[in-house]
C-alpha cells in the first residue's frame, strides 16, 4: 500500500505476515479530499479575484471546511504509513516518496514566495506531510494507547505552551506562536501532526481486523466510472495537487478578462480591515466607532484615496497618527459615556 497520501503508488509488502490487498476505498478516499481541495482553492480563487468577498474562504464554515480537508489528508497520510511498512521498513519506497513530496513542498515554497510575498506558503499541508511521515515512524511499532495519548497532547499543546520564542520565523513551522504569521497555507506541526497519528492508530487497528480482506472487493461489482476516476485520481494525487491551482487561477483570470469583476468598495475594504484589526484588542463597540471616525476624517482630510494607493507609510506620518489618537479619545470618551 501507500507510504504517503501524496503519492498512490504501491509500495510491496514482504516478510511472512498476511498480505493484505489493495483496498479501493482508500484510493478513492484520497480522491474525494481532492475534490473537496479543488472546491475549497476554487472559492478562493473567486475572491482573490473579486468575485466574492476576499474573506469568504478564511473565515465561518469554509473555513472549518479548509480544516476537514487538511485533516483528512494528513489522516490518510497516517493510514498509509502503516499499511505500506506494516511488514517491516521499506527504506527505498519511502524516501522516494519523501524525496517527492519535500522537492513538491519546496517548490511550493518558492513559487508563492515570488506570487504573493507577503503570505507565502513556508510550512503548508505538503510540508506537514514530509515532516509527519518521519515522525510517524516512530509510532509504526508503538502501543496503540500510546499514539491515542500522543495525539491528544498535540492538539492541547497550543492551548497551553504558546511563549514569545516560538515567534521567531525559524520557529513559525512548530505552530507554538502566540502570534501566528500570515501564510496562504499555514499547516504547523501542533496540532496538525494529530491526525496522523489518529491515522496510524486507526490502521494498526485495521490490519488487527478481518476488514482489509472484506473491503478489498467492496463496491467492485458495480464499480462505476466515477469510482475508477477516484481511484485514479487518489494514486496520482502529488501531481494534481500541484497542477489543480495554477489550472484553476489560470480559468478565473480567462473568465475576469472577458467578464471582470465588480469595482471593490474602497470604503467597505478599509471598514473591514479596520475592524479586523481593531477587535483583537478592543470590544465591538469601541472599534465601530473608531472606524467610522478614522474614515471620515481620512476622506474629509483627502487622504484616502492616497492612503488606498499605498502614497501615505501610516507608520510615519503624522496626520495619521493624529487622526488615530483623535479618533482613539473620541471613541474611548463613547464607551465611557455608555458606561
Amino acid at each position: 500500500m501507500t507510504t504517503t497520501v501524496i503519492d498512490g503508488n504501491v509500495a510491496g509488502d514482504g516478510g511472512t505476515r498476511r498480505r493484505l490487498p489493495r483496498i479501493p476505498l482508500i484510493d478513492q478516499a484520497r480522491g474525494v479530499a481532492l475534490i473537496a481541495m479543488a472546491i475549497y482553492h476554487f472559492t478562493w480563487d473567486l475572491g482573490y479575484f473579486g468575485y466574492i468577498d476576499p474573506e469568504t474562504a478564511t473565515t465561518g464554515g469554509w473555513r472549518l471546511f479548509a480544516r476537514a480537508i487538511a485533516g483528512s489528508f494528513l489522516f490518510l497520510v497516517g493510514f498509509s504509513l502503516v499499511l505500506g511498512h506494516r511488514n517491516g521498513f521499506h527504506m527505498w519506497p519511502f524516501l522516494l516518496r519523501f524525496g517527492k513530496i519535500a522537492l513538491a513542498a519546496a517548490a511550493i515554497t518558492i513559487a508563492t514566495w515570488f506570487a504573493f510575498p507577503q503570505t507565502f506558503i513556508f510550512f503548508g499541508i505538503l510540508h506537514a506531510i514530509a515532516a509527519a511521515s518521519l515522525i510517524g515512524l516512530l509510532f509504526l511499532r508503538l502501543p496503540v494507547a500510546v499514539t491515542l495519548l500522543v495525539a491528544a497532547a498535540v492538539v492541547t499543546a497550543p492551548f497551553y505552551l504558546r511563549a514569545p520564542v516560538f515567534d521567531h520565523p525559524a520557529l513559525w513551522w512548530v505552530g507554538l506562536s502566540p502570534n501566528p504569521p500570515r501564510s496562504n497555507d499555514y499547516v504547523p506541526l501542533l496540532p496538525w501532526l494529530a491526525p496522523v497519528l489518529l491515522g496510524i492508530a486507526a490502521a494498526r487497528l485495521f490490519v488487527a481486523s478481518p476488514l482489509p480482506e472484506r473491503l478489498a472487493g467492496f463496491g467492485t461489482a458495480t464499480k462505476g466510472w466515477w469510482k475508477s476516476l477516484l481511484e485514479k485520481a487518489g494514486r496520482h494525487s502529488l501531481a494534481i495537487y500541484l497542477i489543480h491551482q495554477p489550472v484553476l487561477i489560470a480559468l478565473v483570470y480567462g473568465f475576469s478578462l472577458v467578464v471582470p469583476p465588480p469595482a471593490a468598495d474602497p470604503a467597505a475594504g478599509y471598514t473591514k480591515s479596520c475592524m479586523r484589526a481593531c477587535s483583537n484588542e478592543r470590544d465591538a463597540g469601541f472599534c465601530q466607532s473608531f472606524c467610522g471616525c478614522t474614515l471620515e476624517r481620512l476622506v474629509g482630510d483627502n487622504l484616502f484615496a492616497d492612503l488606498n494607493r499605498g502614497a501615505i507609510d501610516v507608520t510615519t506620518d503624522e496626520r495619521i497618527a493624529t487622526i488615530s489618537s483623535q479618533c482613539t479619545a473620541n471613541a474611548e470618551a463613547g464607551s465611557d459615556l455608555k458606561e
